[in-house]
């Protein structure tokens, strides 16, 4: 019997990033489900930050060399992989020199986001899809964690809707407390549209904010987890009334147990639409 496949898609992961509740919680989740006996594939961003160096990344060239249109933009797409000492485990870093070379992840020395974050987000999430695609690989599950991935969810179920390397995953978004603060660019919704994607796909995103893109995120998803023990209020009734399969936050102690059952369920329900 062929093991599950899960594509874990993450903004931030340790060793590659300080310890912190996004990239403690993909660390410890992404390696209990892989010490049993699923198969995992981990993506996140080359951020400038992260020494190349001391965590050994190298290019992978026959998964490099395309461009993504970003904004009817070209931006070249390097592919880039490390190993997590002792626990076998790789992942894969999405790079690009306009976006992700800069010495911070989010926000500037003074604290404030990035201008072109949505672009940054966009381009992310699309690399992502597009190196996987290029892997032949195909998971059953794609679980997104943290804003960064929030697009991910509406592209696979709309850019991306026939492609059969995605045809029969089950997304999971899972939102954490640690969001952005302002708006994301107001042109955000002419970026979305130039990938086809439909204003009232994006309705949220007329205020381009945290929140909602973590709404967008729920919203497109199959399946939410909760990654903080509070998230923002608003966005906690949104998921509690979306009538989706919905898991609580967990501790460290609980979280891959409660994971894999979670997973179960979610991927029993293409079971039941398959008879």
């Amino acid at each position: 019997m062929q093991k599950t496949r899960v594509l874990y898609i993450t903004p931030e992961i340790v060793p590659f990033l300080p310890e912190g509740e996004v990239s403690s919680t993909v660390r410890t989740l992404a390696q209990g489900v892989h010490e049993r006996d699923k198969e995992i594939r981990i993506f996140m961003p080359r951020f400038g930050v992260i020494n190349e160096r001391r965590h050994q990344l190298h290019e992978v060239i026959r998964l490099s060399g395309m461009n993504l249109i970003v904004n009817d933009l070209d931006h070249p797409l390097i592919i880039k992989v490390a190993s997590v000492p002792q626990a076998r485990m790789q992942v894969y870093f999405i790079d690009n020199e306009e976006f992700f070379k800069r010495k911070r992840t989010y926000a500037d020395e003074d604290d404030k986001p990035f201008k072109d974050n949505d672009e940054r987000a966009i381009f992310f999430c699309r690399g992502v899809v597009e190196t996987v695609k290029k892997l032949g690989w195909t998971p059953d599950i794609v679980h997104c964690h943290g804003w960064m991935t929030g697009f991910l969810p509406l592209y696979l179920k709309k850019m991306y809707a026939d492609d059969p390397h995605f045809l029969n995953a089950k997304i999971i978004y899972t939102p954490y407390a640690d969001e952005f603060s302002g708006n994301l660019d107001s042109k955000l919704i002419d970026k979305l549209n130039f990938d086809k994607i439909a204003n009232e796909d994006v309705d949220f995103l007329k205020t381009p904010n945290a929140l909602n893109l973590n709404k967008t995120g729920a919203q497109w998803a199959d399946a939410i987890s909760i990654g903080s023990e509070a998230i923002n209020s608003e966005l906690s009734s949104y998921i509690n009334d979306s009538g989706k399969p919905v898991l609580d936050y967990q501790t460290e102690e609980t979280l891959v147990d409660a994971h894999q059952d979670f997973y179960e369920k979610v991927l029993s329900e293409n079971e039941v639409l398959a008879d």
